[in-house]
C-alpha cells in the first residue's frame, strides 16, 4: 500500500529558496520523489501560501522576492499538473475549525491539516507541526530533521530495567 502525504506550504517554499541549502535541497528530494512514487499530494490552500510567499518582498533578500510574481505562479501551475491537489470542502472547513480548539493550532495550519484529515492522507510532512505526533489518523513528518537527530519520544522504561531501584 503506497503512503499518501500531504505536503505542507514551508516544503514547496524552501524548494526555491536558497537562503538554506540543505533545506532546499531536502526539499527537494521530498517532492521529487512523492512525484515519482506518485504518494504526494498538496492543499488548494498550499498552492495559495506558495504564491504569496515566493512573490512577497524580503529584507533578506535586499527587498526582493524569491520568485518574480510570473515565474511562482508557473512553478505553482507545475505543481498542480504533477501532485493531487485536495480543495477545501464544507467538511474540512469545519474539521480545521474543530483542529484549531482540540490542537491549539492557527487557523492556517488547522486547514492545512484538516484537508488531509477528511480526504483521508496518511501523512503531513512539516516543520510546523511537532514531529511524530498524531493530529487526529494524520501522523506529522518533519522531513527536515537531521537523519541521526531524535525523531520519536524514547519509551518510557528502558527494557529490564528494575524501576524499583531508586535510581
Amino acid at each position: 500500500m503506497t503512503v499518501v502525504r500531504l505536503v505542507d506550504t514551508n516544503i514547496l517554499v524552501y524548494r526555491v529558496d536558497p537562503r538554506d541549502r540543505n533545506k532546499q535541497r531536502r526539499a527537494a528530494e521530498v517532492i521529487e520523489r512523492g512525484i515519482a512514487a506518485e504518494s504526494l499530494c498538496v492543499s488548494y490552500q498550499s498552492i495559495v501560501e506558495f504564491v504569496a510567499a515566493t512573490t512577497r518582498p524580503m529584507n533578506s533578500l535586499g527587498g526582493r522576492a524569491l520568485l518574480p510574481r510570473q515565474d511562482a505562479l508557473l512553478e505553482a501551475e507545475s505543481l498542480m499538473r504533477q501532485l493531487a491537489v485536495l480543495y477545501p470542502t464544507p467538511e474540512v472547513l469545519t474539521t480545521g475549525m474543530r483542529g484549531m480548539t482540540m490542537y491549539g493550532i492557527s487557523w492556517f495550519d488547522a486547514l492545512i491539516w484538516a484537508a488531509a484529515e477528511v480526504h483521508g492522507v496518511d501523512e503531513l510532512l512539516s516543520e510546523d507541526f511537532q514531529h511524530g505526533r498524531h493530529y487526529g489518523r494524520i501522523r506529522v513528518v518533519d522531513p527536515f530533521l537531521d537523519a541521526e537527530g531524535v525523531h520519536e519520544l524514547p519509551a518510557l522504561y528502558a527494557a529490564g530495567r528494575n524501576s524499583g531501584s531508586g535510581r
